[in-house]
Formats: structure tokens, C-alpha cells, sequence
């Protein structure tokens, strides 16, 4: 529909130089013309209603003063060119723009050109106001990206969730089988965690699982992977780390825990953790593996690392 009107607008100008001042006095689009100077000669009231000016207060003043200053110089440049230029039609484009008290709007700027009474070339442009479009494209962005985390990561604790940590997994043992490098993983549990939940209710328990992965995070390296397999169980990706360095990793993970204190009823937390390396076996071989150590762990009393 604004195509269209653009497009009527553009015909009248090609019939009627002399109605060009009528034309542009009662469209309903925002429209200015500037000289070859970039400044204004003419400006519609729905423009002047669209930025919060009176006519008086444009006329004279460079085009620019409704962006930006770091856009000014790029939108000086291109008016020049056009002006300077064969196409009598500018490439539609997307602008970000301030009104007279300071609020951002976004608009669609479409120009052409015509002659002037002094036989000098004049840039007509029209504008659209899309800035309630765009809020909504961010809206639905965002919801998009939402929705997206979502589907990969554990809400509570912000990890990968079960199904993208295992698809993680099997992508890093894929890359290990090819370059040759090492691999290790480690699953933790933290040790009596019903009792936990049992004592200060499932909201401190969810708590206690926040600031143990954080601070599980803070230990290890920024390349290892922390997954929530689900429940209090963790799964943790070590590319390039042989088992012995891995369980010297999750020793130090199991001593941060163990001497930190979580949540607001400073709940003394510990872990068992089993660690198994990749051996060309399956994703699910390997998280067997490590589980059986994770249990043996347990049964040695937990807060320890038992390598598969």
C-alpha cells in the first residue's frame, strides 16, 4: 500500500512540476525537499508532526539534524551523490531517527530527484514510519532466541540440557577420532541431595544446584563443557585432557565444593564424580563408563573422583 502511494506521488511529480508544492503540502507521507546543499527548502506537516518541528524551525537547517551525529557524515555523502548522480530515484533504505525530544524512531527514506525553479537538482524524500514494525521483528527475535536456549539449555542452571550436551558429546568424539586427541569426561552427583531437599525444600535445593555449577564452572576450563544429564546429575566434555589430568580437575572441582558453603543456609554440599577417556566406543559406552565410576565413588563415600 505505501508503494503504491510512493508511486502515485512519483507520477504526479513526472506530469506537473507546478503541482509539486501542493503535492507535497498534503500527502500523507512525511516528505522534505533540500537543495543541493543538503538543507531544507520545504518540509509537509506530516513530516514537521512526524519529528515534533514547525515548519519555521526546519527550513534552512541541514537534513542530518534528525539522526545522529555519528551517521551525518554517511548520510551527507550519499546525498551528494545522488544529487551529483544520473538515477533520478535513491535505493530505498532504513534509517534510525530522533525526534525534536529525543526519541528513536525508525523509518524507511525513499528519494527522488527534481528540478528546480534555478534549473539546479532538488532531492525529494519521503518517509515511513516502520518503528512500530521493527519493535515488533525484535519482539519476535527475541522470543525466537528464547524459545531456541531453551530447546538446548537447562533452564534452571543455564547449561546444555541432556539432549544438546549429548549431541555435543558425540560431535567432540567425532572430532577426537579425527585429529587424534585426547578426550575425557567426567560425570558428578551431588552426594545426599534428597536430604537436602527433603530439610530446606525444593527451592533452596534448586539454589544449592545454581551456585555448585557456577562455582563447577569457575574451576574448570573455559573450553569444558558442563551438561545437566538431569536431577542433580552432571556430565562434564574435557576435550584434548587424558584421564589422569581430567581426574586431577575433578579432584579440584570436589575440594572447591566441599569447602565452599551454598545458599542462604550455608548447606555444605559434596560430590562424587566418575571420569572415564574415549577409546573409540560409543557416547553411550563412554557415559556408562564414567556413571559405574561415578557409583563406585558413592559407595567409597562419596566426594571423591574414581576413574572407569
Amino acid at each position: 500500500m505505501i508503494d503504491k502511494g510512493l508511486e502515485q506521488i512519483y507520477q504526479l511529480f513526472t506530469r506537473s512540476k507546478r503541482n509539486t508544492e501542493n503535492i507535497i503540502k498534503t500527502a500523507p507521507l512525511g516528505i522534505c525537499v533540500t537543495d543541493p546543499d543538503g538543507h531544507f527548502e520545504m518540509v509537509n506537516a506530516a513530516y514537521c508532526n512526524f519529528y515534533g518541528y514547525t515548519e519555521e524551525e526546519l527550513l534552512g537547517k541541514h537534513f542530518t539534524l534528525m539522526v545522529s551525529p555519528a551517521n551525518r557524515d554517511q548520510l551527507t555523502t550519499l546525498h551528494d551523490e545522488f544529487i551529483k548522480g544520473d538515477s533520478n530515484q535513491e535505493l530505498r533504505q532504513e534509517w534510525e531517527v530522533h525526534g525534536r525530544q529525543g526519541d528513536v524512531y525508525t523509518i524507511i527514506a525513499e528519494a527522488a530527484r527534481i528540478e528546480g525553479d534555478d534549473g539546479r537538482p532538488r532531492k525529494v524524500t519521503f518517509i515511513v514510519d516502520i518503528t512500530e514494525r521493527k519493535q515488533l521483528e525484535e519482539r519476535l527475535k527475541k522470543a525466537n532466541e528464547r524459545l531456541d536456549h531453551l530447546a538446548h539449555h537447562d533452564e534452571l542452571t543455564g547449561l546444555f540440557n541432556r539432549r544438546a550436551g549429548l549431541q555435543r558429546l558425540e560431535e567432540e568424539q567425532q572430532r577426537s577420532k579425527r585429529y587424534g586427541n585426547a578426550l575425557s569426561i567426567a560425570i558428578f552427583d551431588l552426594d545426599s541431595f534428597k536430604a537436602i531437599n527433603d530439610t530446606y525444600g525444593h527451592g533452596i535445593g534448586d539454589d544449592a544446584l545454581r551456585e555448585v555449577t557456577e562455582l563447577v564452572g569457575q574451576t574448570l576450563r573455559s573450553t569444558d563443557i558442563q551438561v545437566r544429564l538431569g536431577g542433580e546429575e552432571f556430565l562434564i566434555i574435557m576435550p584434548e585432557v587424558e584421564t589422569q589430568a581430567a581426574k586431577r580437575a575433578m579432584q579440584r572441582v570436589c575440594e572447591a565444593i566441599a569447602s565452599a558453603r551454598f545458599t542462604s543456609q550455608q548447606i555444605r554440599v559434596t560430590v562424587s564424580t566418575g571420569v572415564a577417556c574415549y577409546a573409540e566406543t560409543t557416547h553411550r559406552c563412554i557415559l556408562d563408563r564414567a556413571d559405574d565410576a561415578m557409583y563406585k565413588a558413592k559407595e567409597a563415600g562419596g566426594n571423591g573422583v574414581v576413574i572407569a
